[in-house]
């Protein structure tokens, strides 16, 4: 289907085309949807948090705002925390009427006021980042190798929740690393053979006596697999980078230690 066909069936649908408009423009005609269908839910007795067209509708549009925010310079805009503040409020399921009103309000002035820029593309580096890509191309593991690539590729590119999938790709398989070079793989497998999913391991990496985990990597272990099962499984769930900066002490912490007992390193 062509562009201009697909705005025509839009229009006939009436749903809006922000196609040519610029980031901020849809966040304001979002943030005033919003509130149309937030009206219109609690005319009809529909609840935001429940499954019924106005919940779909308004996690929809909080994707689509939170993406169209993405898009503009931070730098641009003064404190951005509390531009995100506005956003979660505009677009919350429990938002009281006259509380999101006054957000969208007051979110409609800091964002026409502030002298935007489109962001700069970003830039993809595959070293540095989250973790030494030198460490990994110590262990000879091309696969470790390239999901470390991956995983700092997609840090430094500001594509956070592909970061956290390729950070729990990387910690679920050094965990494995580490059993297979101890002998102790068939305690982490299933009936079938396979290899069981990162929760199991993480919960008996720790309980391992064969080897003496770091008492912190025993510690923020949970933290590490959490991250990455948002980013993979929660449609509504959107990685920040400082969501990632939180955790990446202890995920190299932890990363490194299992390449240790793997002897990898």
């Amino acid at each position: 289907m062509t562009a201009q066909k697909k705005k025509r069936v839009a229009k006939r649908r009436g749903a809006p085309d922000w196609s040519e408009s610029s980031p901020v423009d849809r966040i304001v005609s979002m943030s005033v949807e919003a509130q149309d269908v937030a009206r219109t839910a609690a005319r009809n007795g529909q609840s935001l948090s429940g499954a019924n067209f106005y919940a779909d509708r308004m996690a929809n549009l909080r994707t689509d705002a939170t993406n169209a925010f993405r898009e503009v310079d931070e730098k641009s805009l003064g404190d951005a925390s509390t531009l995100a503040e506005l956003m979660t409020t505009v677009f919350s399921m429990a938002a009281k009427p006259k509380d999101r009103a006054q957000a969208a309000r007051d979110l409609k002035h800091a964002l026409k006021t502030a002298t935007v820029r489109p962001a700069q593309p970003a830039t993809a580096m595959e070293d540095g980042g989250l973790f030494p890509l030198v460490k990994l191309q110590q262990t000879g593991r091309g696969y470790l190798i390239r999901v470390g690539r991956q995983m700092n590729g997609a840090y430094t590119a500001g594509w956070y929740d592909a970061c956290a999938v390729m950070m729990r790709r990387l910690l679920e398989t050094v965990i494995i690393e580490a059993f297979e070079k101890k002998g102790l793989d068939a305690k982490i497998k299933d009936g079938n053979g396979d290899f069981l999913m990162l929760t199991a391991l993480v919960n008996k990496a720790p309980a391992e006596t064969t080897w003496n985990l770091p008492r912190n990597v025993k510690k923020e272990l949970p933290n590490l697999k959490d991250a990455g099962h948002k980013s993979a499984h929660n449609r509504l769930y959107l990685a920040e980078k400082s969501d990632i900066d939180k955790i990446e002490p202890a995920f190299r912490e932890s990363v490194e230690a299992f390449l240790h007992i793997a002897e990898l390193l």
